[in-house]
C-alpha cells in the first residue's frame, strides 16, 4: 500500500468516526469518551471567514451613515432648548457603541477563522509528514 492510498484511508476513517450528530446523546450516555465530534472543513472556515469580513466592510461604511446627521440633529435641538435633543444624543451614543462592538466582533470572527484555516494547514502539513517519516520506517523494517 502507497502512502498516498494509506493517508487517504486513515482520513476516511478518521472522518466517519467524527461525523457531526446534533441533538442527541451516546446510547452509552454522556457526552465525550470517544463519540462523535464536529468536523470543519477549510473550505467552511474560509467561507464564513469571508462572509464575516464582508458584513465588516458593509458596517463600516453602511452603519455609520447616520452618524453625522443624528449628532447634529441632537445639537441643534439641545441648543434650541428643545428636551428631545437629550434623547436624540442618547440614541447616537447608544448606537455608537453596539456598532463598535459589532465591528469588533466581525474582525474577530473574520481573523480568528484565517488563523484557524492557516494553523490547520500547518498542523496538516506536519502530520503528512510525520506519517510518511512512519511508512518509510515501515517499509524500510519489512
Amino acid at each position: 500500500m502507497t502512502f498516498e492510498q494509506e493517508w487517504a484511508e486513515s482520513r476516511a476513517t478518521a472522518a466517519k468516526r467524527s461525523a457531526m450528530q446534533i441533538n442527541s446523546v451516546p446510547a452509552e450516555g454522556g457526552g465525550g469518551g470517544g463519540g462523535y465530534d464536529l468536523v470543519v472543513n477549510r473550505d467552511d472556515l474560509g467561507a464564513i471567514g469571508n462572509d464575516a469580513y464582508d458584513l465588516l466592510g458593509q458596517l463600516t461604511t453602511k452603519g455609520d451613515i447616520a452618524r453625522a446627521s443624528t449628532f447634529d440633529a441632537a445639537t441643534a435641538l439641545t441648543s434650541g432648548n428643545f428636551v428631545s435633543g437629550s434623547a436624540v444624543l442618547k440614541v447616537h451614543d447608544f448606537w455608537q457603541t453596539h456598532m463598535k462592538t459589532l465591528l469588533d466582533s466581525c474582525a474577530q470572527i473574520s481573523n480568528h477563522l484565517d488563523y484557524s484555516k492557516a494553523r490547520h494547514a500547518q498542523d496538516e502539513v506536519k502530520i503528512e509528514g510525520q506519517l510518511t517519516q512512519i511508512s518509510a520506517l515501515t517499509d524500510y523494517l519489512k
